[in-house]
């Protein structure tokens, strides 16, 4: 299809509100596999943008081959790809040792974007992809412009990377990042750009505060890291959620299903179960993944005696990386139950 090299102008951009943090489920109430759209979690730094879509465009421009631009219906016109992933916040910005367990389970719709730089040809200087979001401000005081991210070429090469126009086969609403927003499987939220209008092939790291400062961790002595080493929030680690029981149900003193969902960039090998805060595990039976998607697993445990019990869930990669007991991002999950004494 002929695409002007000449992009139209951006439309006027305007920002409802400030931040906002939309969390409409707590990890005991993800109870179907497929999370809806309403009550998949949202959150915008700046707030939400307000725009007139019709004259909405993307950009493609950087280390390629030939720079364009495309509509929306151009978009729509790719083949379209369906893909099953969870979808997880990373949390505070700023605060790696806090965990948040917002996370949900859906399917995308749109169209594939490995696909697409491929037809107008990536230059072989190229190796981070930088995508910009309409939305725009300060944030905690510090100038950041357009809501800016970026990931490695080489995930890009791995596939399943989407410019996603759907949910569950609804159009993305506003909130969610309508018109199109980048999707990037086993990613954590925050890399998956909403409202995404520029895609740019560079030879670097994009330079806004959501890549230079913010969303960048510490890299643990253990793991080799000195003072000062970072590394960005990009995969997703291993971490599970308990969904049931839910936290401070009273359970009678007979056999109880402890079950939740699983999930982890390099899909989950295993899921342990404590019942004694951390000093014993067992194992848990564990759904295979479906593409990118989270993992149900369950275990039948029977309650030793009555009182108080903290039930534990603790995720292991295929990778082998496993949960920590925290402080950290995937910090593992705990709930206290009580079993009654009749």
């Amino acid at each position: 299809q002929d695409i002007s090299l000449l992009p139209p102008p951006l439309p006027p951009v305007s920002i409802e509100g400030g931040l906002v943090r939309h969390i409409p489920l707590a990890p005991h109430q993800l109870v179907t596999p497929i999370t809806p759209q309403s009550d998949l979690f949202v959150l915008a730094q700046f707030g939400l943008p307000r725009f007139d879509a019709a004259r909405w465009r993307l950009e493609l421009t950087g280390l390629i081959e030939r720079p364009c631009w495309l509509s929306f219906d151009d978009i729509r016109a790719l083949p379209k790809r369906r893909l099953e992933s969870f979808h997880q916040c990373a949390g505070f910005p700023q605060k790696p040792d806090v965990t948040t367990r917002r996370i949900g389970n859906v399917v995308w719709g749109g169209a594939d974007l490995g696909d697409l730089l491929r037809s107008v040809g990536i230059r072989p200087e190229a190796r981070f992809l930088w995508s910009y979001g309409l939305d725009h401000g300060d944030f905690d005081g510090k100038p950041a412009g357009h809501y800016l991210k970026d990931l490695p070429l080489n995930r890009l090469a791995r596939g399943d990377v989407l410019l996603a126009y759907e949910i569950n086969g609804e159009p993305l609403t506003q909130a969610h990042g309508f018109p199109l927003r980048l999707v990037i499987p086993g990613y954590y939220g925050t890399n998956s750009v909403k409202w995404l209008y520029r895609l740019d092939l560079a030879d670097r790291r994009a330079d806004g505060i959501f890549t230079t400062i913010l969303y960048n961790d510490p890299v643990p002595a253990a793991e080799g890291g000195s003072a000062g080493d970072t590394r960005p929030v990009w995969a997703a680690p291993p971490e599970a959620a308990i969904v049931a029981p839910q936290p401070q149900a009273r359970l009678a003193r007979r056999p109880v299903e402890i079950w939740g969902w699983a999930w982890a960039e390099a899909g989950v090998a295993r899921v342990e179960i404590s019942a004694d805060q951390g000093k014993s595990w067992f194992a848990s039976a564990l759904q295979p993944r479906s593409q990118w998607s989270w993992q149900r697993f369950s275990a039948a445990w029977q309650p030793p005696a009555s009182g108080r019990f903290t039930l534990m869930a603790r995720a292991t990669d295929t990778a082998g990386a496993t949960q920590p007991m925290g402080p950290a991002r995937n910090t593992v999950h705990a709930v206290e139950v009580e079993v009654a004494t009749a």
